[in-house]
């Protein structure tokens, strides 16, 4: 048991600075451009009145909903997340839960438009499918996963933030702090700083 936190922590970290971010070709990106694209598809968005959709299950599904907040109120960008609870049992109850993001999404976006996807597996059937219809529709697509890295959606997405942790809690934690960079990188750069 003893330093066995500090391990923990450590761990995150090391995942962390071991990021793996590749383009929609698969092609490996720097981090720090990867992080840059991020940003700069935030602002274009923005620029258009474009609206940045979060999605995901369980925990990851606070994380989007926290995170769409968080955007919304301070880089002051439009924001969706799927996940209004009438929304999410009349779908799944209705077509299937594997539908529940991409029904709304392939109404709703457009090539203007972000999604934001966040699985820890990077696998969940209504990630892919969420993934699918934004595609469909030209919208620009950033993922975040971990746990194995041939997962589905790192595979998809036209920027893939893939953390090597393989306990969904530390790839949670993980994604959090990507979360939160990339609020913060952008209000830096974009809004005279965080607060």
């Amino acid at each position: 048991m003893e330093h066995q936190l500090r391990e923990y922590f450590l761990d995150i970290n090391k995942a962390l600075c071991s990021l793996i971010v590749t383009d929609r070709e698969g092609k490996e990106v720097d981090p720090e451009e990867g992080m840059r694209k991020w940003i700069n598809r935030i602002r274009e968005m923005r620029d258009v009145s474009g609206c940045m959709f979060l999605c995901g299950n369980g925990a990851s599904a606070t994380m989007a909903e926290h995170f769409s907040h968080d955007f919304f109120q301070n880089a002051k960008t439009r924001t969706d997340t799927c996940s209004e609870t009438s929304h999410i049992t009349a779908i799944s109850n209705d077509i299937g839960y594997e539908k529940v993001f991409a029904y709304r999404i392939e109404r709703l976006i457009s090539e203007k438009d972000l999604l934001v996807t966040i699985s820890s597996s990077g696998n969940s059937p209504n990630i892919i499918e969420a993934i699918k219809a934004a595609k469909e529709k030209g919208a620009f697509v950033v993922t975040l996963s971990g746990k194995k890295k041939e997962n589905l959606s790192r595979q998809m997405g036209d920027l893939n933030f893939y953390v090597p942790l393989n306990t969904y809690g530390m790839v949670e934690s993980a994604h959090a702090v990507l979360l939160h960079g990339a609020l913060d990188l952008f209000l830096d750069e974009m809004e005279g700083g965080r607060h």
